[in-house]
């Protein structure tokens, strides 16, 4: 039994620390983003609003056929170990195949 109680307050402790932890960091985060917000001039959105809109990206470059393969290979596996359902598998093959 004090084996147990010990575990259960050590675990009480560390959760406590973590947590107390975690709150400073957002904290201070949060404190971070105000100030950064604070300091940029207000003219920055307008700028952004009305500014040349981007260029879409251009195509990515066609996958060799070899890494093609071993991407179908590595689906195949997940799919026998029961990771990926047949109809993951189907969706994640049309998408390497460019069906």
């Amino acid at each position: 039994m004090p084996g147990l109680l010990r575990g259960v307050a050590r675990t009480a402790v560390i959760s406590g620390t973590a947590t107390a932890v975690s709150n400073r960091v957002s904290r201070r985060q949060a404190g971070r983003w105000a100030q950064q917000d604070y300091e940029q001039p207000a003219a920055a959105p307008n700028q952004q609003a009305y500014a040349a809109p981007t260029p879409p990206p251009e195509p990515a470059a066609a996958a060799s056929m070899d890494t093609k393969i071993s991407q179908l290979k590595e689906l195949a596996q997940l799919k026998e170990q029961g990771v990926l359902s047949e109809a993951e598998f189907a969706a994640q093959k049309g998408r390497i195949l460019e069906l």
